[in-house]
């Protein structure tokens, strides 16, 4: 498999559903939101995009599978299966706040082999591929060089259902606010993650994401040189809905202090 070539492909993929994306942005109806749940919207536009990149990822890899946020299809390919959000930051994009991203994860016997991100509002299309490092616009990027938390600046998101361990994670917020040069919660955790690998965040975390918000932004972190840990500094971050992404220098005082707030 040539990866690389693979991955120019889906950036192409990727770049004309960005531009519908766009397009509809332009004077969208808030009146075309749908909910899926609490606090959970959805639109059209969601649904048309995951629909473009199927049809386009399709034809890239005929047999590989998909899971993808609204459903439009789910299936599990043999060996092959795209990952994928059409619209991560869709309150976003509702509210007219510019950022909002697509993410697409390709993993190949369970493993990530190919992730990209494109922030679509400032045109950057971060991705990697197995055997190359993480570029941002075709520039190579890597994680900070940051080795204290008082140092940092960290990314979070903040959770619309599910309210259980609100009080919890309010705490950890607390003490983060008091540890680090800032807490920043841009809205789509597919960037979150971009900006992680490239340096401009030293760590993310958050919790009750699914499988599609991380995938690909996962590995870039990971091919950028950084960390991506559950918040007991497993590996399960999918399966178990919580991500620490770190520039692999500040995990120790990052987890010690999750550790005292929400692992209880």
């Amino acid at each position: 498999m040539d990866y690389e070539l693979l991955c120019s492909k889906v950036i192409a993929v990727t770049r004309l559903t960005g531009n519908f994306i766009r397009k509809e942005s332009i004077g969208f109806d808030a009146k075309a939101i749908e909910f899926k749940g609490l606090n959970d919207l959805v639109s059209y536009v969601d649904k048309t995009a995951e629909k473009q990149l199927v049809r386009n990822l399709s034809k890239l890899l005929p047999d590989a599978g998909f899971t993808t946020e609204e459903e439009t299809i789910n299936s599990r390919g043999a060996v092959f299966n795209w990952i994928i959000d059409p619209l991560d930051g869709t309150t976003n994009f509702i509210h007219g706040v510019p950022t909002y991203s697509i993410s697409i994860a390709l993993y190949e016997d369970d493993q990530p082999v190919l992730g990209v991100v494109y922030e679509i509002n400032r045109g950057e299309m971060f991705y990697t591929y197995k055997g190359g490092p993480a570029f941002l616009n075709n520039r190579e990027i890597q994680v900070s060089e940051r080795k204290s938390l008082s140092d940092c600046l960290l990314a979070t998101g903040f959770p619309y259902y599910q309210f259980d361990k609100q009080a919890n994670y309010m705490a950890l917020l607390s003490e983060m606010m008091q540890k680090c040069h800032g807490l920043r919660r841009i809205g789509s955790a597919a960037v979150d993650l971009a900006y992680v690998a490239c340096g401009r965040f030293d760590a993310f975390f958050e919790y009750n994401l699914n499988a599609w918000d991380v995938a690909a932004g996962a590995y870039l972190v990971q091919q950028a040189g950084g960390n991506i840990l559950n918040f007991g500094g497993g590996d399960e971050f999918i399966e178990k809905r919580e991500i620490l992404a770190t520039n692999a220098k500040v995990d120790k005082e990052l987890l010690e202090t999750i550790d005292r707030h929400f692992n209880l």
